[in-house]
């Protein structure tokens, strides 16, 4: 599906866009037309606590360069002054006009301690992953809705990782994906009699930034972590996700879709996209034929 400048006139917000799968939704934003308000902790000059070099200006850049507008805001979303500021310059500047708003916040990798059961997991990291990843996305719905339901019109998409309730290997990262899932379909609820969507949609095993440096690989010999990890073969960049969102974004029947959970390779089905090198990966097929 063609992408470019479907969405010229629109307004989105990605939370948590400084890296990862929010640069690819931005940037693929970006690319079909969009003006995106791209917030996060990291700035030029002023890292957040995760210490990567990653910022929002630079994702703002991309987005521009794509054929959009970026604009980077400094946004701490679990801090609700923050919060209200940045829908406040939003409401000013686009005289209202809110269109998309992506919660990607996370921050729970360097939070989750694999295989160690919850009693002995560090309890200050595990309720720290919840305020990162469910209330910073609770705080920011809280003030983007009311823009929306305005209007009656809108889509709120939660970012997540999974398309069901299963356990993911560690309850509080678990604790803070399902939420996600729960959250899209109960604001759902709420947002139908206004004509406002909202879905969940995961990636599938994405190759972000820092997914490279664990393996020690850059995107151009990303191959070379099937050494360590043969499952990385199906892996796919934000691009994917980026699409993903933008279709969503630009159907107009969307709101069919609303109160679910999707996933990038079951859309590329529907709307005909690809990842940024051609290829359709589908990890949910690659998962169940492996028994992940």
């Amino acid at each position: 599906m063609e992408a470019r400048q479907s969405l010229r006139g629109k307004v989105a917000i990605v939370a948590g866009a400084t890296r990862g799968a929010g640069r690819g939704i931005a940037a693929m934003l970006g690319e079909a037309g969009a003006t995106v308000y791209c917030t996060g902790r990291s700035t030029r000059g002023n890292l957040s606590s995760m210490n990567r070099s990653e910022t929002i200006e630079e994702t703002a850049d991309r987005v521009t360069a794509g054929g959009g507008r970026g604009i980077a805001v400094r946004t701490d979303h679990t801090v609700e002054s923050d919060v209200k500021a940045l829908f406040d310059r939003v409401q000013e500047e686009q005289s209202g006009q809110l269109d998309l708003l992506v919660n990607d916040v996370w921050g729970g990798d360097p939070l989750t301690e694999w295989g160690t059961p919850f009693w002995q997991h560090s309890l200050d990291n595990g309720i720290l992953m919840q305020q990162r990843a469910v209330h910073s996305h609770m705080l920011t719905s809280y003030y983007g809705a009311p823009m929306m339901t305005a209007r009656k019109q809108g889509l709120i998409i939660e970012i997540t990782d999974g398309v069901d309730y299963r356990y993911r290997g560690n309850l509080y990262y678990s604790l803070a994906k399902i939420a996600a899932i729960h959250l899209a379909a109960a604001m759902a609820g709420d947002l139908k009699p206004y004509g406002v969507t909202s879905v969940a949609l995961t990636p599938g095993f994405l190759r972000s930034e820092a997914m490279l440096d664990h393996f020690g690989v850059t995107e151009s010999t990303w191959q070379e972590a099937a050494k360590t990890d043969p499952h990385f073969l199906m892996s796919e960049t934000p691009v994917y996700i980026g699409r993903a969102v933008a279709a969503l974004a630009a159907d107009p029947q969307v709101h069919d879709k609303t109160g679910q959970a999707l996933s990038t390779w079951g859309l590329s089905e529907e709307y005909d996209f690809t990842d940024a090198d051609g290829n359709r990966p589908h990890w949910g097929r690659y998962a169940a034929l492996n028994g992940l």
